[in-house]
């Protein structure tokens, strides 16, 4: 876990108050004025903050080339930190029935922008499966347990999983 990370998730009181507010299953209904609000946040900040940053959160914008049109894609999401420089992004989608469009953009991509803490890094993508898909999932679940709340609502689907590292 990275430092900022760490920082925020123990000095920040609200992220123990948004973890236990993602369990509940009307929350993960709110996604949309999430996103709105996210993006109005990022762009008064210059890309520095996000709702997720002021609720202490590890979150970053993500930068992808769109698999069909090739042109640049930015979006903001939360993250899992897995050791000092690596992050894990889930495709959980608010737990709705399809996967979000960003995932199946990185799934398609060997390599990404992402922008956290006022950072730009360009990172390597790798789409997990097999055991190491699940035992990425478990530390998922083990930092953010609304995960499992999500994939329940999610159905069938089975979220994707990818391991950022910087280049």
């Amino acid at each position: 876990m990275s430092d900022r990370a760490r920082r925020s998730r123990i000095g920040n009181p609200l992220s123990a108050l948004g973890r236990a507010i993602a369990r509940i299953p009307w929350v993960m209904r709110t996604g949309p004025v999430v996103v709105v609000l996210e993006r109005v946040i990022r762009r008064l900040t210059g890309g520095r903050h996000g709702v997720l940053d002021l609720a202490g959160l590890p979150s970053m914008e993500l930068t992808v080339r769109g698999r069909k049109s090739g042109l640049p894609r930015t979006v903001s999401l939360l993250y899992v930190p897995d050791g000092p420089e690596r992050y894990l992004l889930i495709g959980s989608n608010w737990g709705r029935p399809e996967h979000p469009s960003w995932s199946a953009n990185l799934a398609a991509a060997s390599d990404a922008e992402i922008h956290s803490g006022g950072r730009r890094i360009k990172v390597r993508v790798r789409h997990l499966s097999g055991a190491e898909r699940e035992d990425a999932w478990a530390r998922a679940v083990a930092y953010w347990p609304g995960y499992t709340m999500e994939q329940r609502l999610a159905g069938e689907r089975r979220f994707r999983l990818f391991e950022l590292t910087p280049i």
